[in-house]
Parts: C-alpha cells; sequence; structure tokens
C-alpha cells in the first residue's frame, strides 16, 4: 500500500507550525524545507512546503495562502496513557489557541486536536451501560478530560 501522509494548508505559518509540533512531540523532527522560486504566487525564497515527522509519521505543510483554513471537520486524536500525558499535550497544544469541549481544541494555528486519555474508551465501552453512561455525561461537562473525574462519575461517586 503506498503511504499515505497528512497535508496540512497554511497561509504563511508551516515552518513555524512545523517547528512547534516538533518541539511538542518526541521523537520528531523537520526533514525538508522548500521555497518558492521566481515568477510563483509567492515571493520567490519564501517557504513553500516543510516535510516533518511527528514520533514517525510524516507530515507535509504547504504555505498556500489564506484561502482555505483549517475546521473541526478533521482534527488528529492523541492516544494518552495517563493523566500526565493528557496534562502535558493540552497545555502545550492549547497554549495560544482554544479549549473545546470533550478533549477538543484548537492549537494556536487553528488545526484541531482531540486529547484522549487511554482510560476513556474503556470506561464508554464498560460492559455495565449505565456506568458507560455516566463516565459520557461526565465527558460532556469537560474541556480537558480528567480520568480520575470520569472514573468517579463512572462509579457513581461524582
Amino acid at each position: 500500500m503506498p503511504r499515505i501522509t497528512p497535508n496540512l494548508w497554511f497561509d504563511t505559518q508551516s515552518e513555524d507550525a512545523a517547528k512547534f509540533y516538533v518541539s511538542v512531540f518526541p521523537n520528531s523532527e523537520i526533514k525538508n524545507i522548500s521555497y518558492y522560486g521566481e515568477g510563483s504566487p509567492r515571493p520567490a525564497g519564501s517557504v513553500l512546503t516543510v516535510e516533518f515527522e511527528l514520533d514517525g509519521t510524516p507530515y507535509l505543510a504547504l504555505n498556500g495562502g489564506p484561502e482555505f483554513t483549517f475546521d473541526e471537520a478533521v482534527s488528529f486524536s492523541i492516544d494518552c496513557a495517563d493523566q500526565d500525558e493528557v496534562d502535558y499535550y493540552w497545555a502545550k497544544l492549547s497554549e495560544g489557541g482554544e479549549e473545546g469541549p470533550c478533549g477538543w481544541l484548537k492549537d494556536k494555528f487553528g488545526l484541531s486536536w482531540q486529547v484522549v486519555p487511554a482510560a476513556l474508551p474503556e470506561l464508554l465501552a464498560d460492559p455495565d451501560p449505565e456506568r458507560a453512561q455516566r463516565a459520557m455525561q461526565a465527558m460532556f461537562g469537560m474541556k480537558k478530560l480528567d480520568v480520575a473525574a470520569l472514573r468517579a462519575a463512572a462509579d457513581g461517586k461524582a
């Protein structure tokens, strides 16, 4: 199967965004930067694309202009092992951005992320439907997800 690479369209912030994402995620790096040449729709020498990897997954960021912007129709989900990881990614990615409901946020570039603790899918798939429903209702009242509060709600102690 061919490799699938997410392409992110920016106005002029592709290099700043790639540097930011590489700083947030471990085992990440910028692989290549290409530039507009003479006769291009943007000034010659300005950044055209940035190829980068986040923990081994390739991405491409393009400075394509203001015509397109991000919305919540596409988001990246971060599967976090525990509350410490949730707290880390939430703090880093929401800084300068916008917190949303149920573990969603937009970063300072407008890209949507879901910061999800491993406990959430386990709680929502609990064989006891009432327990799962209590966890879901608790999630609906949160911005950043709180594992202890989700567990307490599931156990009927919230």
